[in-house]
């Protein structure tokens, strides 16, 4: 499969843009985004590589191009933002065919019509793995955005779902996760102070979070986990991509979050669980084999 056949089996597997927000999609040197009157954009990238994030033996097609959009548009649902476009730079491996193409494409078209997202363009080349670099665009009203830097002292912790899944189920056999823009909105209505999505880890996580707001967490000692996932997965497994967020106290929680612990006053990132200090440790893809 050369360039032009790979460029025209995107195009035709892609589907035509679905989001009002993108003026012009595939097709042309850019893509034209417009986005909505009084909203900040949100742009993040997030890379999906053979052997690291999927190993093509244990996962569909389908499943791969639905894990490499729900990478990013966790990160939309982390801000409180809603998604626009999508952007897929590939670089084929030699055992890409156009069969592969069709499934990846059909399983991340799957998840950008649940979400009213287009994919409106990307890049192409080679490699001898396959890597897609996806980027999302979206947006969030003006100032409103969600970020890891509101948490204060007196807080409570919460997380949207339960913890340790993909841990438990084997990284790279787990087909994938659903990105939560939903739960991202009702923190936003529920004005939550911080949020950040749990994509290393909650000790991982939770420590970065605590990090940027310059406070400490304590961990209340039961987690809601996953079936079959042990304490390690819930607090160590990462790629679970539910949302880590603060809000004020006795504030009510938006359905289907959990309180997990209170922000306190004390060394910027330092997170204990009962009572212990919990190390800052989890996913990490630089160390993964």
């Amino acid at each position: 499969m050369n360039e032009l056949e790979l460029v025209r089996a995107i195009r035709r597997h892609a589907g035509a843009p679905e989001s009002k927000s993108v003026v012009l999609g595939i097709g042309d040197d850019c893509a034209i985004l417009r986005p909505p009157r009084g909203h900040d954009l949100l742009i993040t990238t997030d890379f999906l590589i053979e052997g690291i994030h999927f190993v093509r033996a244990k996962q569909t097609a389908a499943e791969i191009g639905w894990k490499a959009l729900a990478r990013g548009l966790s990160d939309i649902a982390a801000m409180g933002g809603t998604a626009q476009a999508a952007f897929f730079s590939i670089a084929a491996a030699p055992w890409v065919s156009g069969h592969f193409i069709a499934g990846f494409y059909r399983g991340a078209r799957r998840l950008a019509a649940m979400h009213r997202v287009s994919i409106a363009g990307g890049d192409v080349s080679r490699a001898r793995e396959f890597v897609c670099d996806v980027t999302v665009a979206g947006s969030v009203p003006r100032g409103k955005a969600l970020r890891r830097d509101g948490a204060r002292p007196g807080e409570v912790i919460v997380v949207s779902g339960p913890l340790g899944r993909a841990a438990a189920a084997g990284y790279l056999e787990h087909p994938g996760p659903r990105p939560r823009l939903d739960a991202g909105k009702a923190l936003m209505r529920a004005r939550a102070t911080s949020c950040m999505d749990l994509s290393d880890g909650l000790a991982m996580d939770l420590h970065r979070l605590a990090v940027e707001s310059g406070v400490s967490a304590v961990l209340d000692g039961v987690l809601p986990s996953a079936p079959g996932a042990t304490l390690e997965h819930a607090l160590f497994g990462g790629e679970d991509y539910e949302l880590l967020a603060t809000l004020p106290p006795r504030r009510k929680l938006p359905r289907g979050f959990t309180r997990i612990g209170e922000i306190v006053k004390g060394k910027p990132g330092r997170v204990t669980f009962a009572g212990a200090p919990l190390p800052p440790k989890g996913w990490d893809p630089l160390a993964a084999k």
